[in-house]
């Protein structure tokens, strides 16, 4: 495989990785806040909901950025 389509492949690869990060924080907040709201376990607490829903916002904010960095280094490393 050349080189072109090498780097064409792990771009693609990288770029469906960062997208499923994202939808993963997305899904967080949203059980997180069902949980909070007592729609998926009735009696638990409030704050089970809002630790989640805070970790799917990390998630979905600082993750990727962090991410995209750490390949960006591995890919300076290469040259």
């Amino acid at each position: 495989m050349s080189r072109e389509k090498e780097r064409e492949a792990r771009v693609r690869q990288r770029f469906i990785v960062l997208n499923a990060l994202r939808f993963s924080g997305i899904a967080l907040v949203l059980i997180g806040i069902a949980l909070a709201r007592g729609h998926i376990i009735p009696g638990l607490p409030w704050q089970v909901g809002g630790v989640i829903a805070l970790a799917g916002l990390i998630d979905f904010f600082f993750a990727p950025p962090l991410i995209a960095r750490a390949w960006r280094r591995q890919d300076e490393e290469r040259r």
